[in-house]
Order: structure tokens, then sequence, then C-alpha cells
């Protein structure tokens, strides 16, 4: 008897283990039936170039100032004062309303970078150029009405 006993629990573990076994989550991931199906990337949209906005804050125009520079700079790395400036008028941007630092120190050395600025109302768009990269930033007019801190050059050309 105690042997049928033990044949039953026996019987009833093997029973239990496989109604259980169809319970636990299979870990396998599912592979797939039929071929794969590739779906298109979708097309990239052109990008439109910034333009300038007469009569726009510095705010609005930071971004075609910003791609006026970057891409005198991808040019030409080492443009001078001179050759900023030209760029900024020949985008649009007012020379009156420009300030810019020298090119050299004042033991005629270079400069580690040139700032610039444009002043569009009461703002500024400065920007800044040298071993470091490239960078701009608005800002509010100084009291003086300048933008730029310092000694600047002459924009007589």
């Amino acid at each position: 008897m105690g042997r049928s006993r033990l044949v039953i629990v026996a019987i009833f573990a093997l029973v239990a283990v496989t109604a259980l076994a169809g319970c636990v989550q299979s870990s396998a991931a599912p592979r797939p039936t039929g071929p794969s199906v590739s779906t298109p990337s979708p097309t990239p949209t052109p990008t439109v170039d910034p333009t300038f906005t007469p009569g726009g804050s510095a705010q609005d125009n930071r971004g075609y100032f910003d791609f006026v520079n970057t891409r005198l700079f991808t040019s030409n790395g080492s443009a001078n004062g001179r050759a900023i400036v030209d760029n900024l008028v020949s985008a649009g941007f007012d020379k009156a309303s420009m300030q810019v630092t020298p090119d050299k120190t004042s033991i005629n050395g270079s400069v580690d970078s040139i700032l610039f600025s444009v002043k569009l109302g009461d703002n500024c768009l400065l920007g800044q150029h040298g071993g470091g990269g490239y960078s701009s930033a608005v800002e509010v007019a100084l009291a003086n009405g300048n933008c730029l801190v310092g000694k600047t050059r002459t924009i007589d050309w």
C-alpha cells in the first residue's frame, strides 16, 4: 500500500508539472514565418537655407547670421575682421551697425579670436571666431549703444 501511494503521488506530481508547464512564458523570440518585408525610408525633406529678415530682430536673424558666418569659416578658417565684415555686408547686414575687434594685438601679434557684432534695434548679434571655432549669441546692447566692450577696429572701407 505504501508503494501504491508513492506511485499516485508521483503521477499527481507529473500531471501538475505538465499542466503548469503550459503557463510558463517562453523566453525564445518568435521566428518569422514568411519572407521579410522592408519598409522604404521616407524621402528626406530638403532643407531651406535661412534668409535675412529686413527689419527683423536680432533673434529673428540669428539663424541667418550663423549660416553666413559658418559658411565663411568653412571656406576660410583664417578669415580676418575685414573678410567677416565684408561677408556680413554681402549677406545684407548694415555695415554701419557693425563692430569688429582688431586682427592683431597691440604688439602686432596674432589674436586668439575675433569678436564681431551687428546691432539690430536694441539687441546685438554677437559672433566670435578663433581657435575654439565659431559661436554666437544675442544680447541686449550696452548702455552706450555699442555691442562690444573694449577696443574695436574702425570699419572705414
